[in-house]
């Protein structure tokens, strides 16, 4: 069984030679000296609402995928820095070096990916001209990039005022100290909003490399507590705070939304796409010899796949790691053994009541098992991996009751995309979002698809409390003996929006570009006849084995209606190696008949077990001017691929639409509804 273990000691290594308290550590400040950085704004203009700031800006368009690359530890953010906004504002470099250091947004910055290389290309832009760079946007920041931001140094300030005043080469100044802005232009001065207690710590010592070498000889010497809630304070907390509550470093520590914790982390993964940096943290902090990795796992499913040498640089960077420090199997997973989000829970790495920071943004996924799961970026992954604790700064709490029986064809992906639908620009608001399904009809495989969509709802998290279903699923799997309680939410815990979701409201549906929040009734999509070049199921957020068999029984039923090849390329990427061999099982449902074989006998393809297309990587993704529709999980611009357009749907619908040739849900194959037939 996996569990918390303490810090595990190289040979040679003796704790008590370490230096504590990083007494000679040179980055660390004193936290009282003040500066004042100075420069012009840089403004990004949403050019559909003159005089409108662009809102919405997310880590895709800050630093596109392609340029996610490191060939090295060496030349980390080489390319971080040359791609930074290379098609929303292809001279950004250029416009920072003669002094337009001051980035101006509106609100919502930074959404999406937890790359770490967006704030890192940011900075390092700014020190080639001798320069700091300040971001200053409206409300709710993308929370990753707040918190990368923080770690490495870089100014984040948000004042929804001052980015409204800011006009075109206005001078700014920021006082590092008080976090004060001054538009020096219009003579006005703003507040920003204000940090945390332990955010403004962090960020006057230095970033988290200083605060890391400060508490790593403590660290290593703490032995791992877990104590759960009982009586008073457990009916007070959701599931969200329990698992808080219970995985705190400092126990006096009161539990409470806007508070920064240290807390133990039971899982700390990362892909081959985000562990370079995150290597590079731990190896800053410990030294790189002192101890091996805590609570690690690592998965290459990002860029594996796509032939180039680049990528193969990347990855090998994880590869030389792992075996440098003896992590083997299931702590890693190698090319073509899965995505982590999938193939880390079906090695028993995930158990519900787990605290799970993860680099990737869609670490969320967790949340469908009952784990308290969250991206954080490279450099906290990185921190924790050398201390055994995170730091976490706990969002409101928001509550959505699902109730109300499911409408015929909808699944888990219809449900995500009309709950973001229905919040529409807000989203989640950040919050950490508890996932309540009240009549207990939401299958394992339609709660991953919802958890790990929260990414996209902008939510902290989202998390299933576990229940029957979720202990069903381990008992199918032969986990029966899990570390922690099946914990429920306090009668008395509060909310701070609660509110119900009627799933009898709910159709199937496409999303249309450029935000997965866009989607229309398929059936009226349908009417549009919208053509597509490729159809892709799979991905972390519909590439398991009851995603493929749902779009399967559609395309099984649809033989018997004329409906016998794909009208386009179809491609399908399971989500771990155990469901790309499952697929080509016999299945009863089937009449005997392989997920594989209907796949393949409509001309469809099995591609290996990674992400590819989803962000625009490999031979698969979408070339300029091509359209496809997908199981993924984001289709904003550029997303699956420069120039390409994506619209989103669940398994059945990208089935049916497939064989019909535009986009329309299964009704349009003369199919109709048969729970026992096609549910799952």
């Amino acid at each position: 069984m996996h569990l918390i273990e303490p810090a595990r000691w190289k040979k040679g290594v003796r704790p008590e030679d370490l230096l504590r308290a990083g007494e000679n550590d040179p980055a660390r400040r004193d936290g009282n000296e003040s500066a004042v950085v100075r420069g012009r704004a840089l403004i990004f203009h949403d050019p559909a609402r003159p005089g409108k700031k662009l809102d919405a800006i997310d880590t895709d368009q800050i630093t596109p995928a392609k340029d996610c690359v490191s060939t090295s530890l060496e030349k980390l953010d080489e390319r971080w820095k040359a791609g930074a906004f290379r098609y929303l504002m292809p001279d950004f470099r250029e416009r920072v070096h003669r002094g337009e250091n001051f980035i101006v947004a509106g609100d919502r910055f930074a959404i999406g990916s937890s790359r770490e290389m967006s704030p890192a290309g940011l900075k390092a832009i700014a020190a080639e001209a001798d320069l700091e760079m300040v971001i200053l946007c409206g409300a709710n920041m993308g929370d990753i990039f707040r918190r990368n931001a923080l770690n490495l140094g870089l100014h984040v300030a948000q004042s929804v005022e001052a980015v409204a005043d800011a006009r075109d080469g206005d001078e700014f100044s920021f006082d590092t100290k008080t976090r004060q802005i001054t538009n020096e232009t219009q003579g006005k001065t703003y507040t920003p909003i204000p940090l945390t207690g332990k955010e403004e710590e962090i960020r006057r010592s230095g970033g988290i490399f200083a605060v890391g070498r400060r508490e790593f000889a403590r660290s290593a010497a703490m032995k791992p507590v877990i104590e759960w809630p009982d009586g008073a304070d457990a009916d007070r907390l959701t599931t969200t705070e329990q698992i808080v509550w219970a995985h705190r470093v400092d126990r006096d520590a009161a539990v409470e939304p806007g508070g920064t914790y240290r807390l133990f982390a039971d899982l700390l993964p990362a892909s081959d796409g985000t562990a370079p940096f995150s290597i590079h943290t731990f190896q800053e902090i410990t030294g790189g010899d002192t101890i091996h990795p805590r609570q690690i796992a690592i998965a290459s499913d990002h860029f594996v796949f796509t032939g180039k040498e680049q990528d193969d640089l990347q990855t090998a960077i994880s590869r030389q790691f792992v075996q440098k420090e003896g992590i083997g199997k299931p702590y890693i997973a190698e090319p073509g053994d899965g995505i982590f989000h999938f193939y880390f829970p079906e090695q028993g790495l995930v158990y519900p009541g787990q605290f799970i920071p993860g680099a990737d943004s869609h670490t969320r996924t967790y949340g469908a098992y009952g784990a308290l799961a969250v991206g954080v970026g490279s450099t906290a992954l990185g921190f924790g991996w050398s201390t055994g604790y995170i730091y976490f700064t706990l969002a409101n709490q928001r509550r959505v009751t699902f109730t109300g029986s499911l409408r015929p064809w909808v699944s888990g992906k219809d449900i995500v995309l009309a709950l973001l639908a229905h919040w529409g620009e807000e989203q989640s608001k950040g919050m950490c979002v508890e996932l309540v399904d009240a009549d207990r009809q939401l299958p394992i495989a339609y709660r991953h698809t919802i958890a790990n969509m929260m990414a996209e709802a902008e939510a902290q998290c989202g998390i299933f409390a576990p229940d029957e279903i979720t202990e069903g699923w381990y008992r199918s799997r032969g986990m029966t003996d899990l570390p922690y309680p099946m914990i429920r939410p306090g009668k008395k815990a509060h909310y701070e929006i609660d509110e119900t979701f009627d799933l009898a409201r709910v159709t199937p549906l496409i999303a249309k570009p450029s935000h997965p929040s866009n989607g229309v009734d398929a059936e009226e999509v349908a009417n549009e006849k919208i053509a597509f070049d490729k159809a892709y199921i799979g991905s972390c957020t519909n590439g398991g084995y009851d995603d493929l068999l749902q779009a399967a029984l559609v395309i099984r039923a649809a033989r018997d209606t004329g409906h016998s090849q794909a009208k386009c390329e179809f491609l399908v990427f399971p989500g771990s190696r155990g469901v790309a061999g499952k697929i080509h099982e016999a299945d009863p449902r089937l009449g005997g008949e392989s997920i594989a074989a209907v796949f393949e006998g409509i001309g469809g393809k099995i591609r290996e077990s990674w992400c590819g297309p989803c962000f625009g990587q490999g031979p698969d993704a979408l070339a300029e001017g091509e359209r496809a529709i997908a199981t993924f999980n984001r289709n904003w611009r550029n997303r699956m691929g420069i120039g390409g357009e994506g619209f989103l749907a669940s398994p059945a619908v990208v089935a049916s639409s497939a064989l019909l040739g535009y986009m329309a849900p299964p009704s349009r194959l003369g199919l109709e509804w048969d729970a026992d037939l096609f549910g799952i």
